[in-house]
């Protein structure tokens, strides 16, 4: 009996680092994808002002055991400002779990910087991203003992968005993440 429960806690465990990571992961993903294209005219009102709104769909997380999960997702952005700062609401599910995270995300000069929470878990993390010639290049770490990071790639084009992502985790491998904006 013990034996089993050695394994509960340790599957507990290991299910919460695999939303945790897949949370944060999110939350840079879709906050990230409102910045302008490297060849896109300069939008007056910033580079959030086409991600206001609903955006949904879904994607698969990849763990190093090989296995793989379904994730769902659906977020919403709100402008602020002169359309520099973004803040946002993601919520996801998949077969461990559900999860939400609130961000805000600033831009200035190219560069993207940002806070994460996710609400459930009571976990948080910063963001630093810059445009790139294929879209956005981000990093996303947690903060207050917790180790998570990751860095992402993010195209959008359209009202389409298309997310990889890198851990670096003892579990997780990546997750590729396809959203339309609703």
């Amino acid at each position: 009996m013990n034996g089993l429960r050695k394994a509960a806690t340790l599957t507990k465990a290991w299910l919460k680092r695999s939303r945790i990571a897949v949370a944060a992961a999110l939350v840079v993903a879709l906050a990230v994808t409102a910045a302008p294209a490297v060849d896109a005219a300069p939008q007056a009102v910033g580079p959030f002002a086409n991600l206001d709104g609903w955006w949904g769909g879904a994607g698969r997380l990849r763990f190093k055991d090989g296995k793989t999960e379904d994730v769902k997702c659906r977020a919403t952005y709100f402008i602020e400002g002169q359309g520099e700062q973004l803040k946002q609401t993601i919520r996801c599910a998949s077969g461990s779990g559900k999860i939400e995270v609130q961000s805000t995300v600033r831009h200035s000069g190219g560069k993207l910087k940002g806070e994460w929470t996710e609400v459930m878990y009571n976990i948080t993390g910063v963001l630093d991203g810059e445009v790139t010639p294929r879209g956005y290049r981000v990093t996303v770490s947690g903060t207050e003992g917790t180790t998570l990071s990751a860095n992402m790639d993010i195209i959008v084009k359209d009202k389409r968005q298309m997310v990889e992502i890198q851990f670096f985790s003892e579990t997780l491998v990546g997750l590729t993440l396809l959203l339309n904006k609703g």
